[in-house]
């Protein structure tokens, strides 16, 4: 349950939780579970550089669709959004999502 966690993985695992809501949202059939988003955090503290380091080395062919600032800047704006709700946790992998893509 996220409110077992410290303070400091609950709010890691409320932004992983509304990167998935964002996907979701958006259509993508990803699903970033917790070790795929430390992997990203030990990447970059910049969650802009986080998302486009996952599309560069996980979804590169829609890089040849799509601009990456741009998946990157609708990603980002679908998950602040989702971050600043206060719904409860949700098993966005059991959504028919592809989990750790």
């Amino acid at each position: 349950m996220v409110n077992d966690l410290p303070p400091e993985l609950r709010n890691h695992d409320m932004e992983r939780n509304a990167y998935n809501a964002a996907f979701y949202e958006l259509g993508l059939r990803w699903h970033w579970d917790g070790d795929t988003y430390a992997d990203l955090l030990r990447h970059s503290a910049e969650p802009e550089a986080r998302v486009r380091h996952y599309l560069e080395t996980r979804q590169p062919h829609l890089l040849r669709a799509y601009d990456a600032q741009f998946l990157v800047g609708v990603i980002q704006q679908r998950a602040a959004q989702h971050q600043h709700c206060a719904a409860p946790a949700f098993d966005w992998a059991a959504a028919g999502c592809e989990v750790g893509v």
